[in-house]
């Protein structure tokens, strides 16, 4: 794991981070997923840079399950959670994992505001060169681990199957579902085919499955890609495009990742992300933290690889997933703090 990670894995399992003297203005909340994504890295990051600008103290709780998480931020009792864009849509509208909100939902999903944006990775297809698996067709007759029992991983990962193949869970291949939790295990066990889930660049799911030999990622091809019918899944709450060339993803050559791909290049969905915090916050404490954000994001960069591609820092909503029919905006706070450092917040993403 990531210097970060283990810098901060024992102050979680503790409960809290520790202050950086008598500085620091507040104490905050804070709840996020499991470690090894790029959600994870996002909040303790947070933590690590707001204790040390003296904005804040953050007691965090990793391991959470996000639809629980974004509900207490919305009701005031966390003050920060990891969130996929497609929750507060789905809270707006009372729909999925909050349908027992019915109406209410409207006025919880009002609560939300964003700090700053990110993504979780995008969908791939991943197998051992063993597997002969070169292509999405492929997994026709196959055992492709999807995703967790329920959930928008789930939907992403059948919808990427349907559009870069036509190939159906259940008709056309075998889909198999576990917790997050138990993926390291499977990678490597023997059990499925193929995997089919979100990769961040550099993978420590591709990285990890190389334990069992050499590893090959494939693409969404490129005219698919570019198709109409997969281009209206970024219209969809919570969609978001990711193209990453060779060169840019952290491997090496003949070091037994492979990209298949006809120019070198990764296309596939993504699922947007944000860090969210209630509309009660402060001006000057949301301001200071996406300050303390924003300032050092060339160090997490450097201590965590992969969050290079995750789309730090990138505001457009094409490539956000903000505006458009997603509800959640920007924290007048973080508004002032992204203006101040240069950056133009879209007026479609303010209050």
């Amino acid at each position: 794991m990531t210097k970060i990670t283990r810098h901060f894995g024992a102050l979680c399992l503790a409960g809290a981070l520790a202050a950086s003297g008598a500085s620091a203005q507040s104490n905050l909340t804070a709840e996020t997923a499991s470690p090894g994504n790029s959600p994870h890295v996002s909040v303790l990051y947070l933590a690590e840079v707001a204790s040390e600008a003296g904005v804040a103290n953050l007691q965090v709780q990793e391991g959470q399950t996000l639809t629980n998480s974004v509900l207490n931020v919305a009701e005031g009792r966390t003050d920060i959670s990891s969130m996929p864009l497609i929750l507060g849509f789905l809270l707006e509208k009372g729909r999925g994992p909050y349908s027992k909100q019915g109406e209410k939902g409207a006025e919880l999903a009002a609560n939300l505001r964003a700090l700053y944006p990110y993504n979780a990775g995008a969908y791939g297809l991943i197998a051992l060169e063993s597997e002969g698996i070169d292509s999405w067709d492929k997994l026709k007759g196959k055992n492709v681990w999807n995703g967790p029992p329920r959930g928008a991983a789930l939907v992403n990962a059948r919808q990427a199957i349907v559009l870069a193949s036509g190939l159906k869970d259940g008709d056309d291949y075998t889909g198999h579902q576990a917790n997050w939790g138990q993926l390291p295990t499977t990678l490597v066990d023997g059990s499925m085919d193929a995997f089919v889930f979100p990769l961040t660049f550099p993978s420590a799911r591709a990285t990890t499955m190389q334990a069992a030999g050499n590893v090959v990622i494939v693409s969404t091809p490129k005219d698919t890609f570019e198709s109409e019918s997969y281009q209206n899944i970024f219209k969809a709450p919570g969609n978001v495009p990711i193209v990453v060339k060779w060169e840019d993803m952290g491997y090496e050559d003949g070091k037994g990742i492979r990209l298949v791909s006809e120019d070198g290049t990764f296309r596939g969905l993504g699922t947007a992300f944000t860090d969210v915090v209630n509309k009660s916050m402060p001006f000057e404490t949301a301001k200071g933290l996406v300050a303390a954000y924003i300032a050092n994001l060339d160090r997490l960069k450097a201590k965590t690889p992969y969050m290079k591609n995750v789309g730090l820092a990138e505001l457009t909503p094409e490539l956000s997933g903000f505006c458009g029919v997603n509800p959640v905006k920007y924290h007048p706070g973080a508004v002032a703090a992204w203006e101040e450092a240069g950056y133009t917040v879209p007026d479609c993403a303010k209050e």
